[in-house]
This record gives structure tokens, C-alpha cells and sequence, in this order.
């Protein structure tokens, strides 16, 4: 667990926060939200009347926070302070009944609305994807790609349900096993490569490397379908068999290219670049009109 050091910041004020790593999850100090959400005088005090509220309610998974040892702002000492995550924080603000929280709250019934809608229509829920990652910026080739990789992961996953892998810990444990042999890294290693905490890495991938990845993956799911595993261990070496035709089609294009495909360049960078480009080539064209 580690503090982040630059906190978030919300309406100019501070919330310190912590990133566990292992978990992939962000902590927020519960009271430094409060704070800014209220204006309280006693943000302390505040969160100690809501959470025994809360616990009369019987929401014990928001009340049995976290406690970490967080810098005060007052004598930069550490104190154990109540933090939560952020399915805990979001229940926590639909409890608190000020202004400064009902965009929040109007944004959950929204959120929970669209989920419910995509339960009836499954296809709303990738015309929403795409519209998210055009307002991202990402080119459409990129999200033609994008979305075929989520069909590709899906196959992989039924595929795993089929021989037993459990969701969770062991569907982490052969990705990683995926991930390695094509690209010689861990998830986390690649996420660390990129500057990546919560962000997904498919996303932030490049057009090569979402290839490579798809490449991994579809060759993982072919050669289950063939040998059939049984255990476990079986499936996380036929993982490393389809990451390894990944890994080798990426040393034999990095060969030619003289050159790495993987970069450590995120999905803002990677757009920043594309970006670059269409507007030298406009400002070239312009120039050719002006001339």
C-alpha cells in the first residue's frame, strides 16, 4: 500500500488516498470527503454519527472500513484514519444528504439505469463502448480492434469455464501466464511499464500490442480446445503455449523492424501522437493551398 503523494484534489480541496497495488484498488480518506461534501465544521464527528447509522441500517460492508496510517494536514504526522474504497465511498455519499453530493447521486441512478437497460439489450452495451472510446479520442481502426479483442477474451474465458478455471484469482494467474510469454511481462509489470494503476491495459495498448495480445489469447483458447485440460497446471501451460506463438511473431516483427514494438506509451500519449500527426499533415496541406 503506498500514499499517493500528489492526493486528489476535489473543488480545490485535498483527499488523500492510497493506491494498494495487489489489489489494483484505490483508498479514500472517508472524512476528507466528507469534509468537502458538507462543509462540516467536524467532518470526524459527522462520520462517526453517519457510520452508526449506517450500522443500524445494517450495512456492515461500508462500516467495516479500512484504517491506514495517513499524513494530517495539520502536523504532517500519520494517524490511523478510516478509509474507504470506491464501491464503499459511492454507498457512503448516497447517505449524505447535501447539494454538493446529488450529482454523484443523480450519476449512480443513471449508472444503474444503463446497466439494467444493457441487461434486456446486451447490444446497447457495446454501442455505449464505442461512443465512449470515440469521445476518448481513439481512431476507429483502434476500436474495431478494441471491441474484437473483448470477443477474443470472452471466447477465452467461456473456454476456461469449460475446463474448470476458476474467475478470480486462477483466470489471474494464466493471464499472467499469457502475458509473460508474448510480451515478457507480468500484467502488473506492463501496467508499471505504462504508468497504469486502476486504467485497463487493453486500453492504453497500441495497435501492434492489442494485436499481439488478441494473437495470445486466440491461440491460448485453440490449443485448450485441442488438448482439453483437466487440471489446472494444464491450463496454465497451455496458456503459456498460445503466449509463446504471441511471443514469437512479436521477436520476429521486432527483427525486421530493428526495434520494440511494446512501448510504455498510455492510451493518452498514444492519442496525443495520432493527434500530432493529423495536424502536421493539415497544416502541411495548408500550406500547399496558401502557396
Amino acid at each position: 500500500m503506498e500514499e499517493n503523494n500528489s492526493m486528489q484534489l476535489f473543488e480545490d480541496k485535498a483527499i488523500r488516498t492510497a493506491w494498494d497495488e495487489e489489489t489494483e484498488e484505490w483508498y479514500f480518506s472517508i472524512v476528507d470527503v466528507i469534509a468537502v461534501l458538507t462543509d462540516s465544521p467536524n467532518p470526524n464527528n459527522y462520520w462517526k454519527v453517519l457510520k452508526n447509522r449506517l450500522k443500524k441500517e445494517g450495512n456492515e460492508s461500508v462500516t467495516n472500513c479500512n484504517q491506514l496510517k495517513l499524513k494530517s494536514p495539520k502536523d504532517g504526522k500519520r494517524y490511523k484514519t478510516d478509509v474507504a474504497d470506491t464501491e464503499q465511498l459511492l454507498r457512503i455519499i448516497q447517505s449524505i444528504p447535501s447539494p454538493k453530493a446529488e450529482p454523484f447521486k443523480i450519476w449512480l441512478a443513471e449508472v444503474g439505469r444503463e446497466r439494467i437497460e444493457e441487461t434486456i439489450d446486451p447490444e446497447l452495451a457495446i454501442d455505449r463502448a464505442l461512443e465512449t472510446y470515440q469521445k476518448k479520442g481513439y481512431s476507429d481502426e483502434w476500436i474495431h480492434q478494441r471491441i474484437l479483442s473483448i470477443r477474443v477474451r470472452n471466447n477465452l474465458t467461456e473456454e476456461w469455464d469449460k475446463r474448470g478455471v476458476k474467475k478470480g484469482l486462477e483466470y489471474a494467474i494464466l493471464t499472467d501466464e499469457i502475458s509473460k510469454a508474448w510480451s515478457g511481462m507480468t500484467t502488473r509489470q506492463y501496467k508499471n511499464l505504462k504508468g497504469l494503476k486502476k486504467e485497463n491495459l487493453r486500453d492504453n495498448m497500441s495497435d501492434t500490442e492489442l494485436v499481439l495480445n488478441m494473437l495470445a489469447e486466440v491461440s491460448t483458447t485453440e490449443i485448450s480446445k485441442a488438448e482439453k485440460p483437466k487440471t489446472f497446471e494444464e491450463n496454465r501451460m497451455a496458456a503459456k503455449k498460445g503466449g509463446n506463438i504471441a511471443g514469437n511473431a512479436r521477436r520476429g516483427l521486432e527483427q525486421e523492424l530493428g526495434e520494440s514494438v511494446i512501448t510504455s506509451k498510455n492510451a493518452a500519449q498514444l492519442n496525443e501522437v495520432v493527434t500530432n500527426m493529423i495536424e502536421s499533415v493539415v497544416s502541411a496541406e495548408e500550406d500547399d493551398i496558401e502557396n
